[in-house]
């Protein structure tokens, strides 16, 4: 179980790096899609002792908002947005690959020095990579022009976060866990239709240029 463990921490670590280097939008929704799918399976493998029915439902309801719901409701904006790719970011790809070593390097460092409440299975490893996967979202919303690639960024945050409440699925209740999905699902879909009615008005969906409105 701790080597297929492992393996899943290395794919959300590589998923990270090429969602940071990817300007194809689609491809980064791709990415997010498979980090999606690995995390909704993750609670089966970091469960201890035999699986009950609140990891297989906490499992079966994070792979399809993460998966599949999340994609295509961003799949179905990119198309309407008419909008492929992020040509213009505010921080270059090479500059956000090095940026995202260096972020990795550091949560490294910080996962093996920040106290836990109590033993985990792979705690310190996990610590890790939530901490680097919440930098690459944050890095991803503060970078990036076009409002899918955001979204994008907040969903790698929530993806970070997750992997947290994932090392502790034991102690969390369930309606937490399912609370933070339903919040995230409102968020998506909310911005989808935001993103649609922007680039009807406005023929682009640069959030830089909504800098320009005014009364």
């Amino acid at each position: 179980m701790t080597n297929w463990i492992d393996t899943v921490m290395v794919l959300i670590i590589l998923s990270n790096l090429m969602l940071l280097g990817s300007s194809r939008l689609a491809a980064c929704i791709r990415i997010v899609a498979s980090q999606g799918i690995i995390l909704g399976l993750l609670p089966l493998l970091a469960h201890e002792g035999g699986i009950d029915g609140h990891v297989v439902l906490l499992a079966a309801w994070s792979v399809t908002l993460k998966g599949v719901a999340f994609p295509w409701l961003l799949t179905r904006a990119m198309r309407d947005a008419s909008v492929r790719r992020e040509v213009e970011p505010f921080v270059g790809y090479t500059t956000s690959l090095l940026a995202g070593c260096a972020a990795l390097a550091v949560s490294l460092w910080a996962g093996n020095r920040l106290p836990l409440p109590f033993a985990i299975q792979n705690s310190s490893l996990t610590v890790a990579v939530a901490l680097f996967t919440i930098m690459t979202g944050l890095f991803v919303i503060v970078s990036r022009r076009k409002a899918v690639n955001q979204v994008l960024g907040y969903l790698v945050l929530e993806n970070g976060i997750y992997m947290y409440g994932v090392a502790f699925v034991q102690k969390s209740p369930l309606l937490v866990e399912l609370g933070v999905l339903l919040d995230v699902f409102v968020a998506v879909f909310v911005m989808g239709i935001m993103i649609f009615h922007i680039n009807r008005e406005f023929d682009h969906i640069d959030t830089d240029q909504l800098s320009i409105l005014k009364e």
